[in-house]
C-alpha cells in the first residue's frame, strides 16, 4: 500500500491510524503483568528480546525520500526521526526540535534542535542536516514525490548548530507537520548521487533503531540504539520477515515463528477465536486511517468519459464486499477521507449499488452488446480492462472476484492479474502500465491530499499515478493548503469531495478497520488515539518470557 507522507512512526504495521476502538479480543495481559487464572502477576520492564513481524512485502530503498511503499517507510521509521511528530493524541510535539517559535503571520517558523544527538556512526546531528535535507529534497534531480511542501520555503537558513529557521512567503497550513519528514545524514550524502548511494540498502539514522542486515525479498533486521536521545528501547531487535502470503504468514504466527501481523478479517473473525490464539496472543480492531479505491488510468481511453466511471461505481455492491470480504469490518468509502477525520464531507454524493442505472449510463453513452456475446461494444470495440493488484494481499484479490463478477451482470468483461510486489510498483504503477488497479491509501493527520491530487503530481515518481487533472480541484487544494483558518479549509476539502465523487477518479470502495495481532509477551502496548504503535520503544517482554537474542 502506497502512503501519503510519513507522519511520525508509520506502521502497516506502525501505520498510523485516527480514532481508536479497541478489542482485547483473546488478551492474556495487561500494562501491568499477565493474567493468569485470573490473578494479575507483576513484571517489570526488561532490555532484550526481538520483535518478528510479517510484512506482504519487501522494502524499495530506506531512504525515505525516495520511496513510497508502506514496507520501506515502516523500517525507515524506525531508523530516522524528523524536526516534529504526532504523540498519541495526535498533537504535533517535538522530535529532534525540542521546540520552536512561530511567527505571529505564521510565516516563519525557528526551530530550536536539541542537542547531543549522534547519527548512528557516532557523528553529531546538528542544524546542517536538515538544510542538506532541505536542498535535496527539492532539488530538481531528486526523484522523489515530496518536494511539493518544501518548494513552498522561500528561504531555509541555519542560524548556528542547533537553530534553524524557514521563512514562506505566504500561509502553507501544513508547513509544521511537513517537518515530520526524515532528516538524512548530511556528512553521509553531501556531495553524492543520492539515487545511488549504499545508504539506500544500509541507512543511517538517528532513530531508536538501527540498521544491521537486509536480505532480499527475505528479512531486515535492526538493532536497537544505545544512544537513542529518547531512551534506548527495551526491545533489543526488530525484524521484518517478508512473507508473501497471508494464510503462510498466519501459519508462522500460529507457530510462533512471527510475533506480529495484521490479519485479514477472516482471521480476526474466526481462524483466532480459539484457545491457543487467546492464551498466546493479544488483538485489536481499531478504524484505520485509510480507504482502498479501484483506480482507473486516465490516460486509457477507455476511461476518458466520467459517465463511464460512474457506471462502474453504481456497478459494484460495496456492502456485499465489506459484508463477503471484510465480514463487517469494515465501512464504505465515499471518498479521500475517513469518517474519523475533520475534513470528511458526509454530504458528497453516494453511488450505491445500482445495476440498472450503470446499464442506463452505458447505453446512453452508446455501449451496446450488437454481436450478443453477453460484452458490450462500441464502434467495434469491446467494453473490457484489467485490474491488476498486489500479490499477497487477498483482501484485495476476493475484492477484485467480486467486481469481476458484478461488472460481468452489466456487459463489462474483466480480467484480474495478480502481481509480485516490487515489480507492481516498478514495472506497472510508476510506469503507468494498468487499466485499473486495486489499492490504498494512507491519508495523513493534516488533510492536505495536494500529493495525490494535485495535476502536478503526474511524473513517473509522484503519487497522482491514475493522471487525474481537474483545474478546479488544482485551485482549491491550493486554497486549501494556503489557508490557517479551519472553517475555509473545510469547505475547500468539501468542494474538493464534491467534485471527486462527480468525477469518479476512482471507485472509493471501503474503510477498513485495523486487525493487528501481537504475542502476548510484548507488555507496554497502549492503545490510542493514534493506534498502537506511538510507543513502541517502550514495548518490553519480562525477563522471564524472553524467547530470542540480538547478537550485536
Amino acid at each position: 500500500m502506497p502512503i501519503m507522507r510519513r507522519l511520525g512512526p508509520i506502521i502497516f504495521s506502525l501505520t498510523i491510524f485516527f480514532l481508536l476502538t479497541t478489542c482485547g479480543c483473546g488478551s492474556n495481559t495487561t500494562d501491568k503483568g499477565s493474567v493468569k487464572n485470573g490473578k494479575v502477576s507483576e513484571t517489570a520492564p526488561a532490555y532484550g528480546d526481538i520483535m518478528v513481524e510479517g510484512s506482504i512485502g519487501d522494502a524499495s530503498n530506506l531512504i525515505p525520500l525516495l520511496s513510497t511503499d508502506s514496507a520501506s517507510h515502516g523500517i525507515a521509521s524506525m531508523i530516522y526521526n524528523g524536526l516534529v511528530k504526532y504523540d498519541k493524541d495526535l498533537n504535533i510535539v517535538g522530535d529532534l526540535a525540542r521546540s520552536w517559535d512561530i511567527s505571529k503571520d505564521g510565516l516563519v517558523i525557528t526551530f530550536h534542535l536539541r542537542k547531543g544527538v549522534k547519527w548512528h556512526d557516532g557523528h553529531p546531528f546538528t542544524s546542517d542536516d536538515v538544510l542538506f535535507t532541505y536542498h535535496v529534497t527539492i532539488d530538481p534531480g531528486t526523484p522523489t514525490a515530496y518536494s511539493g511542501d518544501f518548494l513552498k520555503v522561500k528561504k531555509a537558513e541555519v542560524l548556528d548548530d542547533y537553530t534553524f529557521r524557514v521563512t514562506y512567503d505566504r500561509p502553507f497550513a501544513p508547513a509544521l507537520t511537513s517537518w515530520s519528514a526524515s532528516v538524512l545524514p548530511g556528512h553521509l550524502l553531501k556531495g553524492k548521487d543520492i539515487t545511488s548511494t549504499p545508504l539506500s540498502r544500509r541507512p543511517v539514522g538517528t532513530g531508536p533503531y538501527m540498521f544491521k542486515e537486509w536480505k532480499t525479498g527475505q528479512k531486515i533486521v535492526l538493532i536497537s540504539n544505545p544512544d537513542y536521545f529518547e531512551g534506548r528501547p527495551y526491545i533489543d531487535g526488530y525484524i521484518m520477515r517478508i512473507i508473501p502470503d497471508t494464510a503462510t504468514m498466519f501459519l508462522e504466527l500460529r507457530a510462533k515463528g512471527i510475533d506480529r501481523m495484521n490479519l485479514t478479517p477472516l482471521q480476526y473473525a474466526r481462524q483466532t477465536e480459539n484457545s491457543l490464539f487467546r492464551r498466546n496472543f493479544n488483538k485489536y480492531r481499531y478504524p484505520s486511517f485509510s480507504y482502498t479505491y479501484l483506480g482507473y488510468n486516465l490516460k486509457s481511453p477507455l476511461f476518458k468519459e466520467k459517465y463511464v466511471r460512474q457506471a462502474i461505481s453504481y456497478a459494484i455492491n460495496k456492502e456485499e464486499i465489506i459484508q463477503g470480504v471484510l465480514l463487517g469490518l469494515g465501512r464504505v468509502a465515499t471518498g479521500p477521507f475517513t469518517p474519523n477525520t475533520w475534513a470528511y464531507n458526509p454530504r458528497v454524493k453516494k453511488y450505491p449499488y445500482n445495476p440498472q442505472k450503470a446499464r442506463h449510463l452505458l447505453a446512453e453513452g452508446g455501449w451496446k452488446d450488437t454481436d450478443g456475446d453477453g460484452i458490450l461494444d462500441k464502434n467495434g470495440e469491446p467494453l473490457a480492462f484489467e485490474i491488476i493488484t498486489n500479490q499477497g494481499n487477498e483482501l484485495r484479490a476476493k475484492c477484485a472476484e467480486i467486481i469481476q463478477r458484478r461488472l460481468a451482470d452489466i456487459g463489462i468483461s474483466v480480467k484480474i492479474r495478480i502481481i509480485e510486489w516490487a515489480a507492481f510498483i516498478k514495472q506497472f504503477i510508476n510506469k503507468r502500465k494498468f487499466d485499473a488497479t486495486i489499492l490504498g491509501w494512507t491519508v495523513p493527520l493534516d488533510p492536505d491530499i495536494y500529493d495525490v491530487w494535485h495535476s502536478s503530481k503526474m511524473g513517473p515518481a509522484e503519487l497522482n499515478f491514475i493522471s487525474f487533472k481537474n483545474n478546479e480541484v488544482d485551485v482549491l487544494l491550493e486554497k486549501g493548503r494556503s489557508t490557517f483558518d479551519r472553517n475555509e479549509r473545510k469547505r475547500f476539502y468539501d468542494m474538493i469531495q464534491d467534485i471527486l465523487t462527480e468525477e469518479q477518479p476512482c471507485t472509493f470502495l471501503y474503510v477498513p478497520d485495523a486487525l493487528p495481532i501481537i504475542n502476548a509477551r510484548f507488555r507496554g502496548i497502549e492503545p490510542a488515539p493514534i493506534g498502537i504503535g506511538h510507543n513502541f520503544t517502550k514495548w518490553y517482554v519480562p525477563r522471564e518470557e524472553q524467547r530470542l537474542v540480538m547478537k550485536r
